[in-house]
């Protein structure tokens, strides 16, 4: 299985970056997973959070394929308990490639909802994007874990 997770702006804290690692390390035996960081664009250069969302969301069609099979993580999204997101990676295995979106600040724009296969929540809580990033990381491997019927669910 090959997961690519796109998302916009750095891993700021050392902590963040050290725990995203850790989880790359535990999903090699599972998936290929790379992380795709799109550099995010200041308001103050733009003037607008719509340009912002604009060419943020260009970047990140830069990263697509148009075989890719994409989900962009959104808070209005579809929500699914552990083992459903185990059982949609599972389902998804067969695809060329997983794309996970986490748009910016201003979030993706509608056209991006559009394109996306699946728009999935992480949760009804708000999350900052860093963050989101290391909860679907864990969640993937928590679905890696379901998958092959390891205790790490339990």
């Amino acid at each position: 299985m090959k997961i690519r997770i796109i998302a916009v702006g750095k891993d700021k804290d050392t902590w963040l970056s050290e725990a995203l690692n850790e989880y790359f390390k535990r999903l090699k035996p599972f998936c290929k997973i790379e992380m795709i960081r799109i550099p995010d664009i200041s308001v103050k250069h733009t003037g607008s959070s719509k340009i912002v969302i604009e060419k943020e969301c260009a970047a990140i069609r830069k990263q697509i394929c148009k075989e890719d099979f994409c989900i962009l993580l959104d808070e209005n999204g579809e929500s699914k308990d552990s083992q459903g997101f185990s059982e949609l990676l599972t389902d998804l295995s067969t695809k060329k490639r997983i794309v996970f979106i986490i748009g910016g600040v201003f979030g993706t724009d509608a056209r991006l909802k559009e394109e996306a296969d699946i728009c999935l929540s992480l949760s009804r809580l708000t999350f900052t994007h860093r963050v989101a990033r290391l909860i679907l990381v864990e969640q993937i491997y928590r679905a890696m874990m379901i998958k092959s019927g390891r205790a790490y669910h339990i």
